[in-house]
């Protein structure tokens, strides 16, 4: 992995963006679970934060659906995240000197990995009308510093390799 990877342009992602697939840990075997839209949703119109979701575990058969109206996002990064839907342990997170660092996936997880190599962060226009508080704008500040950023990323480095040794 190369370090200070250059230049970093804020894609304009939000943490919506990331809610399609999110892994969580299994309540009833303690391995890598997925919360994704249920396959029966009937309409694709709607809102996708509120589309009803299946919480399903390859390892012990669990399969679970969400069709409430309440959901719940992660508060910040004093605490353990969890998902928003069935309030599961995030699997994709570790607590760090300064806080919690999580991400629902992969893709979330390699954002963030991109912005915090990057030695040059560049933010929308200021005159651009489109989406102003997008999730790397929302990154705590202690993910923001340079000073931390071998911490991070070593931190990163530890997450990805908890799903793959699962």
């Amino acid at each position: 992995m190369a370090l200070f990877s250059g230049r970093f342009r804020d894609p304009r992602s939000t943490e919506y963006d990331f809610i399609s697939l999110i892994i969580v840990r299994c309540p009833g075997c303690e391995k890598a679970a997925r919360v994704v839209p249920a396959p029966e949703d009937s309409d694709p119109g709607g809102r996708i934060l509120f589309r009803p979701r299946r919480l399903v575990c390859r390892g012990c058969g669990l399969s679970r659906v969400w069709s409430g109206r309440l959901v719940t996002p992660s508060p910040g990064t004093a605490q353990p995240a969890t998902d928003p839907y069935f309030g599961m342990p995030l699997w994709l997170q570790v607590e760090t000197r300064h806080g919690w660092l999580w991400a629902y996936n992969l893709e979330h997880l390699d954002l963030i990995r991109r912005f915090v190599q990057a030695s040059l962060r560049e933010r929308a226009s200021w005159y651009d009308t489109r989406q102003k508080m997008t999730l790397v704008a929302c990154l705590p500040a202690w993910i923001k510093r340079a000073k931390n950023r071998h911490e991070i990323l070593r931190a990163v480095s530890r997450i990805h390799a908890s799903l793959v040794a699962a």
